[in-house]
């Protein structure tokens, strides 16, 4: 089913027999289906009943023992009279209702008939009842269906219960996601609202030829300030056939936090990020091991091919926990969330003061394991320190050796599939959450980064070790970090941390003319 709020996933079709055990209250409808029909039902004379293809009748029919005087008659749904079948679906909640119109064209006119739906809406959205009087469910219903229903088309009061389904998820997310953590900027429930709720991520690969595969993920775990999420299979497609991969927030459209959600039931989609994937593997590779080669897709999307054969062993993405429910839910298929303007209430009296207050916490992690964690606090930047149209912001001096950092453990990104899993070394995440002077998140990037061996740091003393640095950059800001390699404690130390941030941001967002 599709809404214009974006793609709904259904059930695939279901079988007689899948129907059979599904319906409540068919077994006892069947006998009386089967008297109104005549013919249509069950064998009136005695004797053993058979079905169409069962081995008891093929048995009987190979010995030649066919008696001419009994008749063979079946059961279907199909050809049940309509009234029957609107009988039976009045007894279907709205998942099951949904499931039915999958199976056929009639099945699907029928499960959408105004009357039953009616009912449904009703129960859920009742007004609010007097203390001097209360009306029940089926009151409410039928005063709401003399007036509505001959004048709408077929489906209408489906329509609006989904519509106003979806419109309740929403505003209790909202409501969930609302508490902000004060240290990070962050939503402080946003990991609950993803688990009560339901919410969950999926890719679309599409083929050249227009041909769709849907997967969701394997794999979802949490870290300080995202989300990992994992997706690796046995069947992919052939990289060479797909075009472009679609990065999708799934939301069931019955969640409840007050209930278990159905795994199968219908949900809807929301654009993330789109990614092109026709040039993958001439893209710049981030690192390898003796099994894959990952590349980097921005914004935050790791790809890992087979060395053997550049067929896709796993896709992993990163995403930042600021607006990730808002970018998984608020969106459409075709269209990611677009946040709404913001209003500062800041006021540049003296731009020469420049930028002061600001706060950035850094992430790094790989598979499960951390390896930075840190906040640094009162960072600026001058207005003599603004070139190329980026703000530098000095956060860790090179010629300070008080604010340098320590990584803990080997710097590595773990990976797995259904049947091998490894170990890529200088590779990992790294999230990075900066807010500014109203401790509100201005700048926030989850992405795969990687430490590439460089002669010796840019500027400042010689370190007894190798020196590495990391590097990312989009077109809202950018960080590089310089590390050093101190062989005798055989560890990473953060020597240098630049961040630049776009002055066309920072005027958008605080309406200074920088």
């Amino acid at each position: 089913m599709a809404t214009g709020r974006g793609r709904m996933l259904r059930p695939g079709r279901f079988g007689l027999q899948a129907l059979h055990g599904s319906l409540p209250g068919v077994s006892a409808a069947w006998g009386s289906a089967g008297a109104a029909a005549g013919h249509s039902g069950f064998r009136k004379d005695p004797g053993v009943k058979f079905a169409r293809g069962s081995p008891v009748l093929r048995q009987y029919t190979r010995r030649g023992q066919h008696n001419k005087n009994s008749s063979i008659c079946f059961v279907s749904l199909d050809r049940m009279p309509t009234e029957v079948l609107l009988n039976i679906f009045s007894y279907l909640d709205a998942v099951s209702l949904l499931c039915i119109g999958c199976v056929s064209r009639r099945f699907y006119h029928l499960a959408s008939d105004n009357l039953i739906w009616i009912k449904i809406y009703s129960a859920a959205f009742s007004p609010k009842r007097s203390h001097w009087k209360v009306n029940s469910v089926e009151e409410t219903a039928t005063s709401v269906s003399l007036l509505s229903v001959d004048d709408k088309e077929v489906g209408y009061w489906k329509k609006e219960y989904i519509t106003k389904q979806i419109s309740y998820v929403k505003e209790a997310l909202a409501q969930i996601v609302k508490p902000v953590n004060s240290y990070t900027g962050l939503p402080v429930k946003i990991k609950e609202a993803l688990r009560v709720f339901g919410l969950h991520f999926a890719i679309i690969l599409r083929e050249k030829s227009g041909k769709e595969h849907i997967m969701q993920h394997v794999d979802l775990s949490f870290n300080d300030t995202s989300a990992t999420v994992v997706w690796y299979d046995k069947n992919w497609p052939h990289l060479a056939k797909l075009s472009t991969l679609d990065l999708c927030g799934v939301t069931p459209v019955f969640a409840d936090r007050y209930k278990t959600f159905d795994p199968y039931g219908p949900r809807w989609l929301s654009l993330i990020a789109k990614y092109d994937l026709s040039h993958l593997s001439k893209a710049a590779m981030i690192g390898c091991d003796r099994l894959v080669r990952v590349f980097c897709l921005n914004p935050g999307l790791l790809v890992g091919l087979w060395q053997k054969d550049d067929g896709l062993a796993f896709v992993m993405a990163n995403l930042h926990f600021h607006r990730l429910v808002e970018r998984s839910t608020l969106g459409s298929t075709t269209l990611p969330y677009v946040p709404p303007p913001h209003h500062s209430p800041f006021v540049d009296d003296s731009p020469d003061y420049g930028l002061q207050g600001y706060q950035l916490h850094i992430d790094m992690h790989g598979g499960g394991t951390f390896y930075l964690c840190s906040t640094l606090y009162t960072l600026f930047s001058s207005k003599e320190c603004i070139e190329n149209g980026y703000a530098k912001f000095m956060v860790i001096n090179l010629n300070n050796n008080r604010e340098h950092l320590p990584l803990i453990g080997k710097v590595g990104l773990t990976w797995r599939t259904t049947i091998f899993d490894g170990f890529i070394e200088s590779c990992s995440f790294m999230d990075l959450t900066l807010l500014e002077e109203y401790r509100k998140p201005f700048w926030c990037v989850s992405s795969p980064v990687y430490l590439r061996s460089v002669a010796y740091p840019s500027d400042g003393p010689h370190f007894l070790g190798h020196t590495y640095c990391v590097d990312y950059m989009d077109a809202e800001g950018g960080v590089r970090v310089e590390l050093v390699w101190i062989e005798e404690t055989e560890e990473f130390f953060i020597v240098s941390l630049v961040l630049y941030l776009s002055v066309a941001k920072i005027n958008h967002w605080f309406g200074t003319k920088y």
